[in-house]
C-alpha cells in the first residue's frame, strides 16, 4: 500500500467569521505531484500555510507522514521544504549567499549548494545580486532554498506565476526531475488548470475554501477528451438510436445535450441515423472541452449547489 504523506480531515480556518477553508479533506500519496487548483482567494495559500503550521487552524486534523501529535508534526515538518506566497529572498545577496543563509537556518551544511545551483540552472550567476535577477531566476532560487534541507515533501505556491511559456516549461521540468530522480512528493498550486495539466498526477479543485472535486490525471484527460456534442429535444429517443449503433461511451449532460466519445470521425453517419429515426437534431459537431472551461464549469456550477465534493 502506497504511503500517505499528507492527510487532512475537515481542516477549517475562519477569518472574521468567514471560511477561508471549509472542511478540506485530502490525501497525498508518496511520489505524487498534487496540483491544488483554484482562483485567487480560493484558499490555496491558506491551506499550504496551515500544513506548515504558519497559521493555526480552527478545526480538523492534519497528518504528516502518519503523525498527528504536536511533537510528531514538528518532526515531520523538518522533512519538508516550502515556498509559500512571496519567497523569502535576500535581494542584496547572491544566489549562493542566499542558500548559505538558508542552510544555516535549517541547521545543515553547505554541501548541497553547488548541486542545487546547477540543478536550478543558477550556477553562472556568480556575484550577481538577487535584486537584479529575472522573475524566473528568483522562482528557481526559491525552489533551491526550499530544497536545501533535502526534504521528502515539497510545497510550492504558484511556482509558475508570472513566468513566460519557456519559464513555465523550465520549472515544470525541474519539478518532474525532482520527483523521478529524488522521489520527492510535491504539492503545488496554481489558478490556471492548463499550467498543471502536463505535470500533476492528481488534482484538487478549491472554490471559496471548499474542496469541490478531486480527480486523477487520467480522469482529467477523460473529462477533456474530444467528443461529439449532440443537441436534441428528445434525448431519451436519441439514446435508443445510439444503443442500436452500439455506441455505449456517452454522457447525458442535460435534458437536451449528449456528449458522445465514440466514432468522432463518423458525425455525418450518426446524424443520418438520427434523422432516419425521426430524431430532430438541433446541433451536432465534434469539439474538445478546454481545461479552463472544465474548471469554470465546476466552479460556476458549485455556486448553484450542483456539485459536491467527489470524495
Amino acid at each position: 500500500m502506497q504511503e500517505i504523506v499528507l492527510k487532512t480531515t475537515n481542516v477549517t480556518k475562519k477569518y472574521q467569521g468567514i471560511h477561508a477553508l471549509d472542511n478540506v479533506s485530502i490525501a497525498i500519496k508518496r511520489g505524487a505531484i498534487y496540483g491544488l487548483i483554484g482562483e485567487n482567494g480560493a484558499g490555496k495559500s491558506t491551506f499550504m500555510r496551515a500544513i506548515m503550521d504558519l497559521i493555526a487552524i480552527d478545526g480538523g486534523e492534519i497528518e504528516l507522514f502518519g503523525r498527528t501529535d504536536k511533537k510528531g508534526l514538528q518532526q515531520a515538518r523538518r522533512q519538508m521544504g516550502q515556498s509559500i506566497e512571496s519567497p523569502a529572498l535576500y535581494p542584496e545577496l547572491t544566489a549562493k549567499e542566499n542558500l548559505q543563509v538558508q542552510a544555516a537556518n535549517g541547521g545543515v551544511g553547505d554541501s548541497r549548494i553547488s548541486e542545487l545551483l546547477e540543478l536550478l540552472n543558477l550556477q553562472t550567476t556568480g556575484k550577481k545580486k538577487v535584486k537584479n535577477f529575472s522573475l524566473g531566476m528568483r522562482q528557481r532560487l526559491a525552489i533551491a532554498m526550499a530544497l536545501i534541507t533535502n526534504p521528502e515533501f515539497l510545497i510550492l505556491d504558484e511556482p509558475t506565476n508570472g513566468l513566460d511559456p519557456s519559464g513555465i516549461v523550465e520549472i515544470r521540468e525541474i519539478i518532474q526531475q525532482l520527483v523521478t530522480e529524488n522521489g520527492i512528493t510535491v504539492l503545488l498550486s496554481s489558478h490556471l488548470l492548463n499550467e498543471l495539466a502536463e505535470i500533476a498526477t492528481d488534482y484538487g479543485i478549491l472554490h471559496k475554501g471548499r474542496l469541490i472535486k478531486e480527480v486523477t490525471k487520467e480522469e482529467l484527460q477523460q473529462e477533456s477528451r474530444q467528443f461529439i456534442e449532440l443537441e436534441t429535444p428528445v434525448v431519451q429517443q436519441a439514446l435508443v438510436v445510439l444503443d442500436a449503433q452500439q455506441i455505449t461511451d456517452y454522457k447525458v449532460i442535460d435534458q437536451k445535450t449528449i456528449h458522445i466519445y465514440q466514432q468522432n470521425d463518423q458525425v455525418a453517419q450518426l446524424n443520418q441515423s438520427l434523422v432516419s429515426a425521426d430524431i430532430p437534431v438541433t446541433r451536432i459537431g465534434v469539439t474538445r472541452q478546454n481545461l479552463e472551461t472544465y474548471f469554470l464549469e465546476l466552479t460556476e456550477g458549485n455556486k448553484h449547489d450542483k456539485l459536491t465534493s467527489s470524495r
